[in-house]
């Protein structure tokens, strides 16, 4: 049996709305309550990595049994929602568990915002921007590196290196080009809505490529707090064995032949 993994992007690929600003509006709202309003975290001006580092930053001082509670608090909300997916690559995340493939999330949101949605799609792998704290368990408002563009491409190059898979036998999906590395670097590459970049990069390359339809939580996953996440920023845990790769995205449609759908 050859081994394959399918690394998943999160936010724009599986979520449709991204996890950071939609757990900072619950956050606000928490804090809000206690007489606090916290200034918002900046979107625009810098690059993703400066934005994702100050946007972490924010939490200094916040202890981190606090911010998982909020996180599953937000999440148990998020999931309820009736556009709170993107349908197709969530049905792609299920065919691929279903052939025994391992699934990863490669994600810029922090491990402990993860982790319940990890959960809830019956997702034991996380590769994700992991927030540093001190002796106490207290949130530093530090990262150790943000999961973003190049540090996805080193992570999942070392976690297929550590595995023993072959890059070839394993598939990416994306809805960013700063998801550009990570993509370039599997042998089945799928694009996840109609970003410019990776819709060229796409055509030029014959990747595959899913529209971005909204839809409600898919149904059939446990429920989160089952504790079936294993939380792992760089795996050690047991390989999964699977085959069948053609199986997986061979009814997909190619590059160039979307569906118009809302952009990520």
């Amino acid at each position: 049996m050859t081994r394959r993994y399918a690394f998943f992007d999160l936010d724009g690929t599986l979520l449709a709305g991204k996890s950071m600003l939609g757990f900072w509006q619950h956050w606000s709202a928490l804090t809000a309550r206690e007489g606090r309003t916290p200034p918002p975290p900046r979107t625009t001006g810098a690059d993703r990595e400066t934005l994702n580092r100050a946007y972490f930053a924010h939490f200094a001082g916040v202890p981190l049994a606090r911010f998982r509670t909020a996180a599953r608090q937000w999440y148990a909300h998020y999931r309820r929602r009736p556009d709170a997916y993107l349908v197709g690559p969530l049905d792609a995340l299920a065919r691929h568990r279903a052939l025994g493939h391992e699934v990863v999330l490669v994600t810029g949101s922090g491990a402990a915002l993860v982790e319940p949605v990890a959960e809830d799609l019956g997702v034991r792998r996380v590769l994700a921007t992991e927030q540093l704290t001190d002796d106490q368990g207290t949130l530093t408002g530090e990262v150790r590196r943000s999961m973003i563009g190049a540090a996805k491409h080193e992570a999942v190059a070392g976690l297929m290196e550590r595995a023993g898979v072959r890059s070839g036998d394993c598939f990416a999906y994306g809805d960013h080009a700063s998801d550009l590395p990570m993509l370039s670097l599997v042998g089945h590459a799928v694009v996840v809505g109609d970003d410019p970049v990776l819709a060229a990069r796409a055509a030029a390359r014959g990747w595959r490529s899913l529209p971005a339809h909204r839809g409600p939580h898919p149904g059939g996953v446990p429920a989160p707090g089952k504790n079936t996440f294993e939380r792992v920023c760089y795996s050690c845990a047991p390989e999964t064995r699977g085959d069948r790769a053609d199986a997986v995205t061979g009814h997909l449609p190619r590059a160039g032949h979307r569906t118009n759908g809302p952009g990520a």
